[in-house]
Formats: C-alpha cells, sequence, structure tokens
C-alpha cells in the first residue's frame, strides 16, 4: 500500500510519519487489496484544543474510496482515531460483501442529519473521476465515503444520475432529462 501523508497547517516530524505509517499499514489485516492510500492532517484555531487537529484518511481499493474524518486535541490520537474509524468502516464493508453474496441485506443503521446554516456562495469545488456503475454500487460507494449523495453515470444507460439519501433513511434517484 502507498501511503501519501499531506500537512495542512501542522508540522510532522519524521517520527510522527513514521508512526502514520506503521499505523495505516494493519489496514491490510482488514482490506489487502489497498492500493493506495491518503492522509491529510491539519490544524484549526477552535475555541476547543481537544478539536484542534483534524485527520482524514481517503483509500482506494480498486476504485472503490473509503474515507473516514475525526478530531482530536494532538496528531498522535487524530491518527489513532482516524485509522480505527476506517477499519470500522472496512469491517461494516466486508460484512456488505460477505451478505450480499448471500441474498441478505444487514439491518440499515438510522442516520441523523445535523442542522445547518445556508450559504449562498460556493466555498469548495471538487473534481472527481466519475465511473459507470450499478445504482447499488453507487449506494455502496456513497455509505464507504459517508456522504448523503453520490454523482455517478449509469452503467446501464450512460446518463449521469445523482443518488442522495431521503430524510427517512432511503434512497432517491435523479436521473436528468434534458428539455
Amino acid at each position: 500500500m502507498k501511503l501519501q501523508i499531506i500537512a495542512k497547517n501542522a508540522e510532522l516530524s519524521e517520527s510522527m510519519l513514521a508512526y502514520a505509517n506503521k499505523k495505516a499499514t494493519r489496514l491490510n489485516r482488514y482490506l489487502p487489496i489497498i492500493s493506495e492510500a491518503r492522509l491529510e492532517i491539519s490544524r484549526e484555531d477552535t475555541k476547543l484544543p481537544t478539536e484542534r487537529f483534524i485527520a482524514q484518511l481517503t483509500i482506494d481499493s480498486k476504485g472503490t474510496l473509503i474515507r473516514a474524518q475525526v478530531r482530536a486535541g494532538d496528531v498522535r490520537t487524530a491518527v489513532d482515531n482516524v485509522i480505527n474509524a476506517l477499519a470500522q468502516r472496512l469491517n461494516r464493508f466486508k460484512g456488505k460483501l460477505y451478505y450480499k453474496g448471500r441474498g441478505i441485506s444487514p439491518a440499515r443503521q438510522e442516520i441523523t442529519p445535523e442542522a445547518k446554516q445556508p450559504v449562498t456562495e460556493v466555498v469548495k469545488t471538487k473534481h472527481f473521476l466519475v465511473k459507470p456503475m450499478s445504482a447499488e454500487e453507487a449506494i455502496t460507494q456513497m455509505e464507504l465515503l459517508g456522504h448523503d449523495f453520490f454523482l455517478f453515470i449509469d452503467s446501464d444507460t450512460d446518463k449521469l444520475n445523482l443518488l442522495y439519501r431521503r430524510k427517512d433513511g432511503a434512497y432517491g434517484l435523479i436521473e436528468p432529462e434534458m428539455a
């Protein structure tokens, strides 16, 4: 597994880089097909000192992206917590693959959306590769990323679709049509 470590507004020592590398390699126990991983550690000035460091770890396993993000008071704790959070996601992912092969669906988790203030300007732009997949694959990918929506190309129609999580916990699919 190739690990890329990026520090934003934080200085990481060589020992910390080695520690993060060592901890990240343990993820191979959960999913041996991890081609690359990206660990982003950033520092923010917050009122709570226990939330100053943000660690976000994204792994790529044959095109499937799995991500976790945590906040902590120091870099070492943030790295430990993000590795543990991602390990839990990997266990869930492997469980879904196990059940999927047998036609059994695992129990769904209840998700409570957080209320956020509306923003009237674009504050971030993301670019990503969109690959053809089925709606079922898109649901899995969306859950692994921890998002409430997912943009993908339907492998049957070759059209761009938007999958989203409804307030009742079910999924909705938007299939755009040209006027």
